[in-house]
């Protein structure tokens, strides 16, 4: 690790030298901000010790200028007790943590180390973010399944053209995510991209957000409003629940989606808008359609290309994928030494039902993250309905006809194969031990129930072509 040290007075700077090198770091030394901004430019490094009090250029112009550089660079600022207040001003443009003059040498030591570990965190978190959007997802959407690889390839192919996309899932699957990729990957991407939460109001309130009103239309109209399908234009507009929307409202949508125009609220003048649509439900349209609740002509003008989501229920080996990807994501944000899930854990997890999906398993690792205090999630730090769920599955009473035995151990069997190999990181030798058999007979196993060998591996880089 190198540790660029800034400093213009000798003493100092050589006893900080001295530290970081006793502590198996480089030291860089730098006698003031030039001649550490020309260190920046042509090394590598990992961590700044820089001096508020510095000759010609001030350590706060320095600090921005290198945190303008790279935002994700760590500072330590180390100022004299008289100056405070510069260290506050410091900490809101963007430093790690300040040392006051004259410092403890335990205290460097510690606070460096602090702040490596958090830039160690935030380049693994960028890294894993960039690796699952090369291999396993599209924007903010992850998954290695199948039915995400269907979902992927959709939205690929969807995403160009200028038809309307119905999105169909239930709740928590990701449905705005979807509408977002389509968005960014379209011809309108550089357009805007407009939420309307369909069911979250009445309908002269609805209509006056979609299409906007003239002063006086209705009590309140104190003046002209644009709509939101206005505020759209060139872009798309996403309706979130469309099921929801009252009937008035659905015969003017669907002028709108056939003419391209619509009028304001208590106005008489014909405006024209270029908006593509996207809508999402987790409600069964047609079912709708038959109790007359939803119009047959726009559920046909809505569902051109249909993309449905499956439930995370419907895709347990996505699970490990996204519960790591939450756990790097959350671990930084709330600067966690957070880094794996125990194996105990990550059997809760992949046995539990999700009836809030994705977004339910995103809240259940936020929670684990923010009321952990180790490097490990494990299975105190989930909420307590995952750690009920293996209790009731167990006073589960026997159904009526019957099961087979054999297929429900070897299910059983299978299932818990794949646990200890995503536990173990893909390595068949650890995974033998926790399941306490031979290497061999794991082997055999796997072989037996089909299951790949690559099976629980962590994620690789792609080849480069």
């Amino acid at each position: 690790m190198n540790i660029l040290i800034v400093d213009d007075e000798e003493v100092v700077r050589d006893v900080l030298t001295e530290l970081v090198r006793r502590e198996g770091f480089q030291p860089v030394p730098a006698r003031n901000g030039e001649e550490a901004l020309v260190v920046l430019e042509r090394e590598e490094i990992d961590l700044v010790l820089l001096d508020l009090m510095l000759p010609g250029m001030s350590g706060l112009e320095v600090l921005r200028q290198v945190k303008g550089r790279d935002p994700e660079q760590v500072v330590i600022v180390v100022t004299a007790f008289s100056s405070i207040e510069g260290a506050i001003e410091a900490m809101r443009d963007g430093a790690f943590h300040y040392i006051p003059k004259p410092f403890k040498n335990e205290e460097v030591i510690l606070t460096i180390r602090r702040g490596l570990e958090q830039r160690r965190l935030t380049s693994e978190n960028r890294a894993l973010r960039e690796q699952l959007g090369q291999r396993f997802g599209i924007d903010n959407l992850i998954g290695k399944s199948r039915e995400m690889q269907k979902v992927f390839d959709l939205v690929r192919l969807a995403a160009p053209a200028k038809s309307n996309i119905l999105v169909l899932g239930e709740s928590g699957t990701g449905k705005e995510l979807v509408a977002k990729a389509i968005h960014h990957h379209s011809r309108r991407a550089q357009g805007p991209f407009i939420t309307v939460n369909s069911g979250s109001m009445p309908p002269d309130l609805l209509e006056s957000n979609l299409f906007g009103h003239v002063r006086g239309a209705f009590t309140g109209a104190i003046a002209n409003k644009k709509g939101l399908f206005q505020l759209a234009n060139g872009g798309s507009i996403f309706f979130d629940e469309i099921g929801n929307i009252p009937l008035e409202t659905q015969a003017k949508l669907l002028r709108v989606i056939q003419e391209k125009e619509f009028m304001h609220v208590g106005g008489v003048d014909v405006i024209r808008v270029d908006v593509r649509i996207v809508a999402a439900t987790n409600a069964d349209l047609e079912a709708l359609v038959r109790l007359g609740s939803f119009r047959e002509d726009l559920y046909y003008r809505l569902n051109v290309i249909t993309i449905p989501l499956p439930a995370l229920r419907e895709r347990r080996e996505d699970i490990p994928l996204l519960a790591r990807h939450f756990l790097a994501r959350y671990a930084a944000e709330n600067d966690k030494p957070l880094c794996d899930i125990s194996a105990a854990a990550m059997e809760l997890l992949l046995d539990y039902r999700w009836p809030g999906n994705v977004r339910e398993l995103e809240n259940a690792i936020e929670r684990a993250v923010v009321l952990s205090e180790g490097e490990t999630l494990d299975v105190g730090l989930l909420p307590t309905a995952l750690r009920r769920a293996p209790e009731e599955a167990a006073s589960t009473p026997l159904p009526p006809e019957g099961v087979s035995l054999r297929d429900a151990v070897t299910t059983y069997e299978r299932k818990l194969i794949v646990r200890a190999l995503h536990a173990a990181g893909g390595v068949q030798k650890r995974a033998a031990e926790l399941l306490r058999v031979k290497p061999t007979t794991l082997h055999e196993m796997m072989k037996r129930l089909q299951i790949p060998p690559e099976t629980g591996q962590p994620l690789r880089s792609p080849a480069p072509e």
